[in-house]
């Protein structure tokens, strides 16, 4: 059993990646939020700018509670693995989503990656449930929202030809 003085390392670690990621995906959504964002017609139920930030970073801090739970399990179960390799490739989509979205500012490209994102959460939330039924819950969030952003993601897709 990990001592006390690792497993709160650890928790640390895995929330800061999660933010760590969030902050990445911040660098490509930023720049564009006051310029092409703001000039874009946005579907009805679009939430006002202010409130991505706030949302995306309690998200980010209860993903990575999630991941501690799993990886606190012992990263030498199989299934702690696999869980977190595919945690792993669902948070390289969700940046990935900011860059095309935000970065290229290509609705049509950010709504097929938004889809693989989903696949890709609920994935995860499988593969945590096999771990940790908490740590699974703790995604549920995440993909309510996500849901919501692919709707978000169609609607400015679909008003902005």
């Amino acid at each position: 059993m990990a001592s006390a003085f690792i497993r709160v390392a650890q928790f640390f670690a895995a929330i800061a990646v999660c933010l760590l990621a969030g902050l990445v995906g911040s660098v490509f959504t930023t720049p564009a939020i006051p310029t092409w964002y703001a000039a874009l017609a946005k579907p009805a139920l679009t939430p006002p700018a202010w409130l991505f930030g706030p949302v995306w970073t309690v998200l980010f801090i209860l993903m990575g509670i999630a991941l501690y739970l799993v990886w606190s399990k012992g990263w030498g179960q199989k299934n702690v693995q696999v869980a977190m390799a595919i945690f792993a490739v669902q948070l390289v989509l969700n940046v990935l989503w900011s860059y095309l979205f935000f970065g290229l500012q290509a609705p049509f490209f950010a709504l097929i990656e938004i889809v693989l994102l989903w696949v890709a959460i609920l994935m995860t939330i499988g593969a945590f449930y096999r771990v940790s039924i908490p740590a699974a819950a703790l995604l549920v969030p995440y993909l309510l929202w996500v849901t919501f952003a692919a709707y978000l993601t169609y609607g400015i897709y679909a008003l902005n030809p």
